[in-house]
């Protein structure tokens, strides 16, 4: 089941001499992280602009962000209300 955050990063905070050219852009690596539990402003996430210096990864905060109502929801799309019990079946198969 695919999960939705909204996240809001400050460009200003960005750090442009480490963002790099791909085929189809320019690109930002970034690393998410989801808390356990919001922190005093209602957050759930933070984002961190990740960079390599020589052999270190390094990372700085640039943004934070929040989960999507129904995140927490466990209940499967498709109930199965009934469940029945086919004959087996003798065509040969080991299965």
């Amino acid at each position: 089941m695919s999960k939705l955050i909204k996240l809001k990063i400050d460009l200003l905070k960005v750090k442009k001499e480490h963002l790099y050219k791909g085929e189809k852009g320019t690109y930002l690596d970034v690393d998410v992280w989801v808390n356990d539990e919001p922190d005093q402003y209602k957050n759930d996430c933070g984002v961190k602009q990740s960079y390599k210096v020589g052999d270190e990864w390094q990372s700085h905060y640039v943004g934070n962000g929040v989960k999507k109502s129904g995140w927490d929801k466990t209940e499967p799309k498709i109930k199965v209300e009934k469940a029945e019990i086919l004959p087996e079946s003798d065509d040969g198969l080991p299965f």
